[in-house]
């Protein structure tokens, strides 16, 4: 066995993702996905020749982003031929998952150096999405649907929020905190290191700021959004008049689900991408690379699909009870926020300390392109770590079909 080092990580900023309006919304997800693996291999004077392998997470691998987006990128950037590529999907969970997988890989000794990441252009999700339905996981699969009603994210939210009793104000307040960490950040610079700008294949810089944030929001006004999932919790899903809220309620009778979730405290839709570059102990001896952490752990777990988004909590006791740590030992917890009550009920659930969670704002300020957001919060994670002087840090996210990958990193 060797260890899996992590060498560097980068990411781009992340654009509002709307055609048309966000700044990274033109380009290629190719493209997009090209930008990390040259800023990678430039700032680590990557010999890509070497590298065994790219894996990527991308959700929706279809239109511009199907065909392998992983090696198309690698090409697009200019890499060796030798350097491959696979793209894999586990919905949100996709980034972390394409970062467990190149961990293992260089830990069973298998390979040397490889590079993880993720790539979702969110801005054309639409135009590429070939999905029946709204929001509905089964594509249609009526025998899958009787077995494991899987109901729109959202609504999977608002349902947990009652199910749980929280209040709309708990995750009103959460959603504003993400906003002023993330303000602080980045007016603090502490995404400075992983931060790496877009281009245009003209040259011209297209961004190199986080686009999304809205530090200017105050409860008040999150108070006075409207709920966001109320229309497709009431929606006939065929003739016989099935809603979503019916069909959660035949499983479970005791929820009154009340739509609580809002944009304020629901992910931004935003484009992004992110790499990591891996190395044994062979390969850090080869090239003379630092390593900024080792991988220590990871996990993967199941839920419930209906209620999908209850994972995490269970992932982050996977990963501690295969690392041999405690709670206690952990000095950052990156909990991707697909929606508030997500990281609300892994806080409460494990009583977790507040100041740990998302300590720079998360994906309800900064965003949430899919495949990418994993990845992503791994590199935030490290540079926490290395600002505060913390040792270990977890990243965990909730995954469509109830699933939940964790990865335990410790700095160096």
């Amino acid at each position: 066995m060797s260890t899996a080092w992590i060498i560097d990580a980068c990411r781009t900023p992340r654009g509002i993702g709307k055609a048309g309006k966000g700044a990274l919304a033109g380009l290629h997800p190719q493209h997009l996905g090209a930008s990390v693996l040259k800023a990678l291999a430039e700032r680590n004077d990557l010999d890509t020749a070497a590298v065994d392998d790219v894996i990527f997470g991308t959700s929706l691998q279809s239109g511009t982003q199907g065909g392998d987006l992983a090696r198309m990128a690698a090409l697009t950037a200019g890499w060796s031929t030798k350097a491959s590529g696979v793209t894999l999907d586990r919905y949100c969970g996709s980034g972390i998952t394409a970062a467990t997988l190149g961990a293992s890989v260089v830990a069973s000794g298998f390979e040397d150096v490889i590079v993880s990441g993720g790539c979702e252009m969110m801005s054309t999700y639409g135009a590429n999405r070939h999905a029946p339905g709204i929001g509905l996981l089964d594509m249609g699969n009526e025998e899958l649907r009787a077995m494991h009603f899987q109901p729109h994210q959202g609504v999977a939210a608002d349902a947990i929020a009652s199910m749980d009793g929280i209040s709309r104000e708990a995750l009103d307040q959460l959603g504003y905190e993400s906003q002023q960490r993330a303000a602080v950040a980045i007016a603090e610079g502490r995404f400075d290191r992983s931060l790496i700008p877009v281009h245009s294949l003209a040259g011209e810089l297209l961004l190199d700021h986080e686009e999304f944030p809205r530090p200017s929001t105050t409860l008040e006004r999150l108070a006075g959004l409207e709920p966001a999932f109320g229309s497709f919790m009431d929606f006939p899903l065929d003739e016989s008049g099935i809603t979503m809220r019916s069909a959660i309620n035949a499983k479970y009778p005791d929820i009154d689900i009340q739509p609580v979730h809002h944009a304020g405290t629901s992910s931004g839709v935003v484009d992004g991408a992110a790499a990591i570059l891996y190395a044994s102990d062979k390969a850090l001896e080869r090239y003379g690379w630092t390593p900024r952490a080792r991988v220590v752990a990871t996990a993967n777990v199941g839920d419930d699909p209906t209620l999908m988004l209850n994972a995490p909590g269970p992932a982050i006791r996977k990963v501690l009870d295969r690392a041999g740590l405690s709670l206690s030992d952990i000095d950052v917890f990156e909990i991707n926020e697909a929606f508030a009550v997500v990281v609300e009920k892994v806080i409460r659930d494990l009583d977790l300390d507040r100041a740990k969670v998302n300590p720079n704002g998360g994906a309800i300020a900064l965003g949430h392109p899919i495949g990418a957001t994993g990845s992503i919060l791994i590199g935030t994670c490290l540079d926490e770590l290395e600002r505060t002087g913390g040792r270990y840090g977890i990243i965990t996210q909730c995954a469509a079909g109830g699933m939940a990958p964790a990865i335990l990193i410790e700095r160096v």
